[in-house]
């Protein structure tokens, strides 16, 4: 994907590439956009970059949810949702 090219180069020297990071950076990216942005990235994915953003998506969204109610138990969700906006 171009654009994950495009923020390594720009940041691979600047940042240890630690979880916190990664974490710090897409959330910093995901701030500056807006939907009309995000749409357009998405429009430019061939498919494979598609599919793999939708199936990262899915299996965490699903781990999440499973986490949540684990035996019937409601817990934190291991990644809550952020509104950026």
């Amino acid at each position: 994907m171009k654009l994950i090219d495009e923020l390594y180069e720009l940041y691979r020297n600047k940042l240890t590439g630690d979880e916190e990071d990664i974490d710090m950076l897409a959330f910093a990216f995901l701030e500056e956009m807006n939907r009309e942005d995000l749409l357009h990235i998405i429009k430019e994915l061939d498919t494979q970059e598609l599919y793999d953003l939708m199936g990262i998506y899915l299996i965490e969204s699903l781990k999440g949810k499973f986490a949540q109610e684990e035996y019937g138990q409601h817990r934190a969700p291991l990644f809550p949702s952020r509104n950026i906006h």
